[in-house]
């Protein structure tokens, strides 16, 4: 597998992808449709999000974004193709995008996570530290998490596997 920045003429691929992966959960189309605008990518700001996919055999098998500015950021979005998930792809691309967040300055990034997520980023060393609201659904909120850079241990997610 390898971890590479996301093209221009990438981002509705990443935007169907981000969809499908949220539908995994068993939302309704409903909730789907809500979320559409927050889930997708415009190919203008696919370089700006810093956004990365990891690709197998010419597939792209999700995808990942760093967004803010050092000191503090927050990983956007990391998305897995439902038949992918539970393989270690959002483990490399959480450990790629810290890596590359660390190299850049950033000490602590923030996750706005899907409740169904939330022991994904747990697992990886993100603490919980509150909630945020849905910028899709009135009235839902959000586990708010944080992880701290310097503190967090990551493997190079660049090399082939």
């Amino acid at each position: 597998m390898l971890i590479r920045a996301a093209q221009l003429n990438e981002a509705e691929i990443l935007s169907e992808l981000a969809l499908r992966s949220k539908a995994h959960w068993g939302y309704d189309e409903e909730f789907l449709a809500a979320c559409q605008d927050e889930l997708s990518i415009p190919a203008s700001e696919v370089e700006s999000l810093r956004t990365v996919v990891a690709e197998q055999g010419g597939r792209i098998l999700g995808f990942a974004t760093l967004e803010g500015n050092p000191p503090e950021g927050a990983l956007g979005m990391l998305f897995v193709e439902p038949d992918a998930i539970g393989q270690g792809i959002g483990r490399r691309l959480f450990e790629h995008v810290t890596a590359s967040a660390r190299t850049l300055g950033f000490q602590h990034l923030t996750i706005d996570a899907d409740p169904n997520a939330e022991p994904f980023y747990l697992a990886m060393g993100a603490t919980r530290i509150g909630s945020t609201p849905s910028a899709s659904i009135p009235g839902r909120t959000l586990p708010l998490l944080r992880i701290t850079l310097t503190e967090h241990m990551t493997t190079d997610a660049t090399s082939p596997c």
